[in-house]
């Protein structure tokens, strides 16, 4: 249920449900098809089926910025995800890494066995990643030679970091967790040549 949670959050995320009505008509998409028979009368959300996933299509209630552009359900703001691409890279590779954390958090943590650093005694390695006002991010962690080959794991921790100007003494307060699954393949030197 988690997964498919994750991927109607990153279809909304990515493909977007469009611009409200009321703008102008040249920067407003074109509708996507939908097997919906029917069109709800709300603002429309692209999820599950405008979006090719199967899931029926819903409605909710516009962004409370004002801006426009943010159209996130309010059913899916607070859902954490992470998603690793590719989900099987080879050592000496390169992932992307997307994340979504709720609004209330403004950092992100990614750790994993995975992303150790050549020559590191560390088998845990974790990056940091800075949060939009909606609480996505991405980065590009490189996977070393020397990572172990086989299954690994990805978490993503969401907090809230807040500094007292007086002390500066930080407080971290974690706000959602969530993890991927990853595998890690052993070395090939064609990865490097088209074919």
């Amino acid at each position: 249920m988690r997964s498919v949670t994750s991927m109607v959050t990153a279809a909304v995320l990515v493909m977007g449900p469009g611009l409200p009505a009321g703008r102008d008509a040249a920067l407003t998409p074109v509708p996507r098809a939908t097997t919906s028979p029917v069109v709800p009368a709300g603002p429309a959300v692209a999820t599950g089926v405008t979006a090719g996933i199967g899931v029926t299509a819903g409605t909710a209630a516009t962004g409370s910025s004002g801006g426009g552009g943010d159209t996130i359900p309010s059913a899916l703001r607070n859902v954490t995800s992470l998603r690793v691409l590719p989900r099987r890279p080879r050592q000496a590779g390169h992932v992307r890494v997307f994340v979504h954390c709720p609004p209330a958090s403004n950092h992100a943590i990614i750790g994993s066995t995975a992303f150790t650093l050549k020559g590191s005694r560390r088998l845990y390695r974790e990056v940091g990643l800075g949060l939009s006002e909606r609480g996505l991010g991405h980065r590009a962690v490189s996977i070393s030679y020397s990572a172990l080959p086989g299954r690994h794991g990805a978490c993503l921790t969401c907090v809230k970091v807040t500094v007292d100007p007086g002390t500066r003494v930080r407080r971290i307060r974690v706000i959602g967790r969530d993890s991927a699954p990853l595998r890690v393949r052993r070395f090939g030197l064609r990865q490097f040549f088209d074919r």
